[in-house]
Formats: structure tokens, C-alpha cells, sequence
């Protein structure tokens, strides 16, 4: 199996590295984005009730006799996030559309992509949007299913040059660096515009619970019901929009099948230790059964327990980030803001409207979808639960922290420790202002990496045989006094605030948001360090039933690694991490 992808963000020492080498190689000819591409108009399906999808979903919205024309189940594992995106990709009759910031080549992929070519086969429309950075080498591999019957695929915010290395093609951008280090960063797979899933999960083994070695701990939502016709628009306002290329007009076939032939190679020689590690798997479940078992199948969505309630989705415009034409060091034509949209006829009830419109209305005050949920955060009265992975908070963020604190709101964050962060440097982020947050009266959690078979907050991490793979933080998440859940592409960091698209659904139910606290108080008690400041230095206290004792440096960390961060960090400014 494959290691983690090594660019999962574009941080502040590979600027300099790409800076260096561009100084190098600027010498060469640069290729350019092609020009004048076309790219024709297509909108989501517009009449959903007549597929059986459609019909599912409204014999189970009859079944709980509700009012609310939405659904929510939050997806609680690997497995269950596997198996939502395969019953979708096999249950569409009409259309498929899927957005994603990265999809890996591997195995879970392969699978779940097989089963979308397999629907478009049948006759169903796919439109597949991805993020153009990470597509090079044998991730590059995916792009073609653009030269599938049924199936449309368009790249979004694209690199020049070769797909044969990420590097070269960073560097041939090196003059355009403002606009590519700004990326799509939405997740969204669409079935029929009625089921959707949509959460911090990108596609490839690790967030599926299927890496040897590291798995991300993640979450996701699955929406049924009028909710997923908004999540649809945002998808066509970015398919449509200039700064997504059709992949035919950035590589040939030919290309493809040549990155398809090397990356066979390539795999076959890693065939041998992936048949072994799933022998080792199974010795491993049949030794302890109370391990949780990737089984590889479609969620039976007819079972599904639903939560329906008034909801709104959140997301950022297409042209927060600048297009090929648009000068980016001078912002010039960028039109930042947030779309909001079913916030009035979805909260019926009484009591209920009214405090959804109040809400929507205090994040549409933000121009970005971290903004709106700092306007979201100003409403809070008690509680404040998050989960953010790269934790940055900047200037208004705290601000943020420090008016919630004075009204008497007990906040708790949920974030990676080093040792669990797949971006170390991202960490460091986070680190210089610890003791702030501290002083501020804000709770901090950190996940513990080793979590040796633990359930986490929303299921098991997966992994190797052993069941002692790494757990990393993926999930991104918000529970506001005890009655708002917003779950999304975003991390509460400046990357995500100022630079990348993000997308969230914010949803209204004391019972999901009950469900969502449950889960994450579990991990909080038995799965993360609890740092405090003690005696002038920080303290982090273990896992409950560890039995691991107090440390005062960053746990599971090795010295070098943070002794590394230590010097280095302070170079890299919080707006790149």
C-alpha cells in the first residue's frame, strides 16, 4: 500500500523551495494554461422525484412524519463513509457529481471509481470536478476518466506543465505562485441531486480507514432531501466557472495512458506486500473480533437513521480564488463572499424559523465561510465544541474567542498533536498561540497519534494488521450550544478563512447536535492529551485508561522533530501553514 500523499498543503519552506528553484530554472521555457477552452454549461438535475433514490428518501421522510424537508446522518467511521459514497455511486440512475481537493490512486479508490464508470456505463450522467494540485505521477492516473463515456471531468484552479512531477510543475508556475498555493478545498459526492455526502473526507485509502501505516480520523455528513439541491448549485456555480479546465484540454490520451502503463509497473511491484498485508488482516480479525473490519460495501440506505431538520449550506465563491486572468498580487477582479442559501422555507416549526433565519443571517455577514461561522460563534451562549485539525487562529478569530469567554461560553477545541499532525509545520501554527488560548480561558485537546485500536470520535481510524496504525485529525466540525452542528471542507485556520474554497452545512437539531457531542466528548476523555498551563509551563495530561503519565514537552513527538519545529517554525508566517 502507499504512503500519504507529501503535499497536503503547500506550506511556507516549499514556497521558498520553489522560489529557489525557480531562480534556477527560470532559464527554460514555461508552458502555459491553454487559452480560449470551452466549457459547456450543464446544471444539476432539476426533476429528482422520478429515480429511486428520490423515493427512498421520500418514503423515509413519510416513515418520521416530519416537517423538515432535509435529512442528516453523520458518518461515523471509515466503513461507513466507504459505503455511503459506493451506495450512492451505485444507486444513481440519472446523475453522479463529485468535487474533491484530492483523489488518490489506490485501492479504495479504484473500487469506488469503478463503481461510478460503472454507472455512467448505464447511462448516468457524471460530472467529476477535482482540484488540479496533487494530480501529477500516478495520481494523474484518475484523470482518465474524462475520456469515459457519460463522464465529464474538469480540473479547477490548474498547474502548467507536465504531470510527470509535482515539483517541475510548481516551478513552472513559480510567477503565478499567489494563485496556485489558493486551492478548491470542497467535498462533495452527489447522487441524483437528492443524497449527497459532504464532510472533510477527499477520496484514497487513508480516509478510509485503508493505509498500512496512517489513517485519518475524519468526518462527514449525508444529507437527503431539499438540502442537497443547494449543495448542487454550489457544485454548478464551480463547474461552470472559468477557472475549471476540462481535462482534454490539459492532457492528451496518450499522456494518460503513459502515467497509466508506469503506474501499473509501479504497482505490481507492490502487489506482493499488499496481498500479504491483507493476509496479515485477516489473521488479525480473526484473532480479535472486536476490531473493526473494512468490508467494503455499499451502505443500505433504505436503514439509514435519519435526522431531519431546517438546515442551510455555506459556501465560498469560485472566484475567491483568482483566475489565470486575474492579476493576484493585486486582488484585482476578486469577488470574495460566502453563499448561503436555504435558510427561510426549510425551518418550519415554530421557534425554529426564526432562530435559523438569525443565524444565517449573522454568517452571511462573513465573506468567507470561516468568517460566517465567526459570526456563527458570536451567537454562542454556553457551549462551543470544535474539531479542527490545522488550527490557526488568527487575529479576528481570537477576538472571536476572547468575546465568547467574556459572555461566559465554555469553549473546547479538539485539534492535532504534533505527533498526529500529517503537516507538522501547521503545528506550529497552532503552538505560538497555545498559551494565549490558554490565558483566555479556552479548553485544548490534542489527538494522541498512537491510538492502538481506540475507537475514536467518529469510529475507528482503521489500518494496518496490528491495529496500531497512526490516527491523524482530519475531521472538521462545530457544535454550538448544544442545538447547531456545522460540519464542512473547513479547518479553522487562515488558509481556510483567506485563501481556499471551503463548503459547510449548518444544521439545526438539538438531537444531531447531542449525537455530534457524544462522539467527540468520547475522544476528548479517551483519545487526546488535555493541555493545561501549570506553574508557568504547559502540562499535557493523558488519555483517561492510558496509563500513560504527564508530559510537559509534546507528546509521542520525537527530539528532532521538535527540535526541528522550534528552529524553523518561527520562519514560516501563520497565513501559509
Amino acid at each position: 500500500m502507499r504512503s500519504l500523499h507529501p503535499f497536503e498543503r503547500l506550506s511556507a519552506a516549499m514556497q521558498c523551495l520553489i522560489v529557489s528553484l525557480g531562480v534556477v530554472l527560470c532559464l527554460s521555457a514555461c508552458a502555459e494554461l491553454p487559452k480560449n477552452v470551452e466549457r459547456p454549461v450543464s446544471t444539476a438535475l432539476e426533476a429528482p422525484a422520478d429515480t429511486p433514490l428520490a423515493r427512498l428518501v421520500k418514503q423515509r421522510r413519510e416513515a418520521a412524519a416530519t416537517r423538515y424537508d432535509s435529512g442528516f446522518l453523520l458518518v461515523d467511521g471509515p466503513s461507513a463513509a466507504y459505503g455511503s459514497r459506493l451506495a450512492l455511486a451505485q444507486g444513481a440512475q440519472k446523475t453522479l457529481d463529485l468535487q474533491y481537493y484530492t483523489i488518490h490512486a489506490d485501492e479504495s479508490t479504484a473500487r469506488l471509481l469503478r463503481a461510478v464508470r460503472d454507472a455512467a456505463r448505464h447511462g448516468v450522467r457524471v460530472r467529476i470536478l477535482l482540484d488540479d494540485f496533487h494530480s501529477t505521477g500516478r495520481d494523474a492516473v484518475v484523470m482518465y476518466l474524462a475520456f469515459e463515456p457519460n463522464i465529464e471531468m474538469r480540473m479547477f484552479n490548474p498547474l502548467a506543465g507536465a504531470r510527470t512531477s509535482t515539483l517541475s510543475r510548481l516551478v513552472n508556475s513559480i510567477d503565478d505562485a499567489s494563485r496556485i498555493q489558493q486551492r478548491m478545498h470542497n467535498k462533495l459526492f452527489v447522487a441524483d441531486n437528492v443524497l449527497a455526502v459532504t464532510g472533510g473526507r477527499n477520496l484514497g485509502d487513508a480516509y478510509f480507514g485503508n493505509a498500512a501505516n496512517a489513517n485519518f480520523v475524519d468526518l462527514d455528513v449525508l444529507v437527503a432531501g431539499r438540502a442537497v439541491q443547494d449543495l448542487s448549485r454550489s457544485f454548478d456555480a464551480y463547474w461552470n466557472n472559468e477557472r475549471a479546465y476540462p481535462v482534454e484540454s490539459l492532457v492528451t490520451r496518450e499522456e494518460l495512458e503513459k502515467i497509466r502503463a508506469d503506474a501499473k509497473a509501479a504497482g505490481e511491484r507492490e502487489q506482493a506486500e499488499t496481498q500479504a498485508t491483507q493476509a496479515d488482516e485477516q489473521g488479525a480479525a480473526q484473532a480479535d473480533p472486536r476490531r473493526p473490519r473494512w468490508d467494503r460495501q455499499p451502505m443500505d440506505l433504505r436503514t439509514a437513521s435519519f435526522i431531519w431538520a431546517p438546515a442551510a449550506v455555506m459556501v465560498d465563491k469560485p472566484a475567491k480564488i483568482p483566475s489565470d486572468r486575474t492579476n493576484a498580487a493585486s486582488g484585482e477582479g476578486k469577488a470574495p463572499g460566502v453563499e448561503i442559501s436555504g435558510g427561510k422555507a426549510r425551518a418550519a416549526g415554530k421557534g425554529t424559523s426564526g432562530s435559523l433565519q438569525v443565524a444565517v443571517s449573522a454568517a452571511a455577514d462573513g465573506d468567507t465561510v470561516v468568517e460566517g461561522l465567526l459570526q456563527l460563534i458570536g451567537l454562542a451562549h454556553k457551549d462551543l465544541l470544535i474539531i479542527s485539525p490545522y488550527f490557526v487562529p488568527g487575529p479576528d478569530m481570537k477576538q472571536a474567542f476572547a468575546a465568547a469567554r467574556a459572555r461566559g461560553v465554555r469553549i473546547r477545541v479538539l485539534t492535532n498533536s504534533l505527533a498526529s499532525n500529517d503537516a507538522p509545520v501547521a503545528h506550529v501554527g497552532y503552538a505560538r498561540h497555545r498559551d494565549e488560548l490558554l490565558k483566555m480561558g479556552v479548553e485544548l485537546y490534542e489527538l494522541r497519534s498512537e491510538q492502538a485500536g481506540l475507537g475514536s470520535a467518529f469510529g475507528s481510524s482503521g489500518g494496518g494488521a496490528s491495529g496500531e496504525s497512526r490516527s491523524m485529525l482530519h475531521s472538521k466540525g462545530l457544535v454550538i450550544d448544544g442545538g447547531w452542528v456545522v460540519v464542512g471542507s473547513m479547518n479553522l485556520d487562515l488558509r481556510s478563512q483567506l485563501q481556499n474554497t471551503e463548503i459547510a452545512v449548518l444544521i439545526r437539531s438539538d438531537e444531531l447536535a447531542r449525537v455530534a457531542t457524544d462522539k467527540i466528548e468520547v475522544t476528548l476523555r479517551e483519545g487526546s492529551w488535555h493541555v493545561e498551563e501549570k506553574d508557568g509551563q504547559l502540562v499535557w495530561h493523558p488519555p483517561q485508561g492510558s496509563g500513560l503519565q504527564d508530559s510537559t514537552t509534546e507528546p509521542d513527538a520525537s527530539p528532532s522533530l521538535r527540535l526541528m519545529l522550534k528552529l524553523f517554525g518561527p520562519l514560516a508566517p501563520d497565513k501559509l501553514l
